[in-house]
């Protein structure tokens, strides 16, 4: 997945049922990280940290990352919403569209 937010590279998952899931959704659907209640998805933010995320691996610790995990933040999504897991956002298609750069190929 290549997607940019302001410059730099996301870890975007469209949230969905049927999508295809990367290593890092799936690890977290595992781990309880991402949960479905009916027709919305529990997310816990703190859940989302590396090396789950390998786009964050290379990030300087901050308090948030330091013992792998912080205040437990739990957001919802809907089907169709995106999960940027590199910068803890749930954004909806529109926003997405608005304020995300994807590279060619990806859709």
């Amino acid at each position: 997945m290549h997607v940019f937010y302001k410059g730099q590279p996301a870890e975007v998952w469209k949230i969905s049922r049927t999508n295809e899931q990367r290593a890092w959704v799936k690890e977290a659907f595992e781990k309880n990280y991402l949960t479905w209640l009916d027709n919305r998805l529990r997310i816990v933010m703190a859940g989302l940290y590396p090396p789950m995320i390998k786009s964050l691996e290379d990030q300087k610790p901050t308090i948030f990352h330091e013992q792998g995990d912080f205040f437990d933040v739990t957001l919802i999504g809907y089907p169709g919403d995106y999960l940027d897991a590199t910068n803890h956002r749930i954004v909806s298609k529109r926003k997405f569209l608005k304020q995300y750069q994807v590279q060619e190929g990806y859709f």
